[in-house]
């Protein structure tokens, strides 16, 4: 059975390889990979910076971001059912795992499909725990690919209204930062429910941002001091630079989320009166947010058909790159959009 395999800590070892068989025990649902998603986790882990394969084991699986169909019936899914898969497995021993929680483990002991302990989904068969998985409407099709980033952006949001709603309130008006799929399908589901947003990013234009109705800023030309003030920022460009500026953009009361991840070296600055007299006097609040709840899955699963339906073109433009799994050098050197492996038609 055909893979794709890195070596976790050793840079330029990603490639397609044979890889065992795989059968399904009691308990568990045989799922064929349609489709997995790219993003910069794998990038980093196929640079050797992030990665950790299953015990004993010196190879990893990649792939996180599934699309999958059932082989066969069983434990409430019929054969031709379209599924995704959580990311995050319970760590088994600290409050939040024991609550089902494991998007909000204590003590970093859990699993990660494609990423920590657990191979992923880029290979051809999967045998998942049904619990563990998310049905995909027919509706929806090949773009539930995208169910995974979305749960992140859901979660996200889930987070950032339950610390605004501490309070009386009102999320009207959104900046978010990046405009790669995170930012992108941020902006999609903030349109959704409503918000003001504007999306800033480098690209001199963005038209799958103003489908939405969003603004669409270039940083080129416009500073995001100069934007005004929000009542939410989601960072999702990954600059520590930029999540320093979020508290200085933020209203009264407001809320900065930071999704993005930038891992160098470096000090960023911070203007010392935003920090130790506004974010105090106007009760600002900065926090960050990683992976999804099983909630955050299917309410990404559910705003994503609504999205399909509102902006019919444009989740199938944010796909920007469907490429066979042995054109993955391809794939993670995309930077238009998504790009995605295909792995059975």
């Amino acid at each position: 059975m055909r893979a794709l395999v890195t070596e976790p800590g050793r840079a330029h070892t990603t490639r397609v390889d044979d890889v065992p068989e795989i059968r399904a025990l009691d308990g568990e649902v045989l799922v064929r990979t349609l489709e997995v998603g790219v993003c910069g986790t794998d990038r980093e882990i196929s640079e050797g910076l992030f990665g950790i394969a299953p015990e004993d084991e010196h190879e990893l699986v990649l792939g996180h971001e599934a699309l999958g169909i059932v082989e066969r019936d069983g434990h409430g899914f019929t054969r031709g059912d379209l599924v995704t898969a959580t990311v995050r497995r319970s760590c088994g021993h600290c409050l939040p795992c024991e609550e089902e929680s494991p998007d909000s483990c204590l003590t970093g002991d859990y699993s990660e499909r494609g990423i920590t302990r657990l191979h992923g989904y880029a290979r051809e068969l999967v045998a998942e725990d049904p619990k563990q998985l998310i049905a995909i409407p027919r509706s929806l099709g090949r773009l539930g690919v995208l169910a995974e980033p979305t749960s992140i952006c859901e979660r996200a949001l889930r987070h950032a209204r339950a610390i605004g709603g501490r309070q009386p309130w009102q999320l009207e008006r959104a900046l978010v930062i990046g405009a790669g799929a995170i930012g992108v399908l941020t902006t999609y589901l903030l349109r959704l429910s409503g918000v003001e947003v504007v999306t800033a990013s480098l690209e001199p234009r963005n038209e799958l941002v103003g489908q939405s109705g969003a603004q669409y800023v270039s940083t080129r030309d416009t500073e995001l001091p100069e934007l005004g003030t929000f009542d939410l920022v989601v960072e999702a460009a990954g600059n520590a630079s930029l999540m320093a500026q979020t508290l200085g953009l933020l209203r009264r009361s407001g809320v900065a989320c930071l999704l993005g991840i930038d891992p160098r070296k470096q000090r960023v600055e911070l203007d010392g009166p935003t920090l130790g007299v506004d974010t105090i006097l106007e009760n600002r609040v900065l926090f960050g947010s990683v992976n999804a709840h099983r909630q955050d899955w299917l309410a990404a699963v559910e705003h994503l058909d609504a999205t399909r339906r509102r902006w019919p073109d444009a989740l199938e433009q944010l796909v920007g790159l469907r490429v066979p799994l042995d054109r993955f050098e391809d794939a993670f050197a995309y930077r238009g959009g998504k790009a995605t492996l295909v792995l059975a038609d």
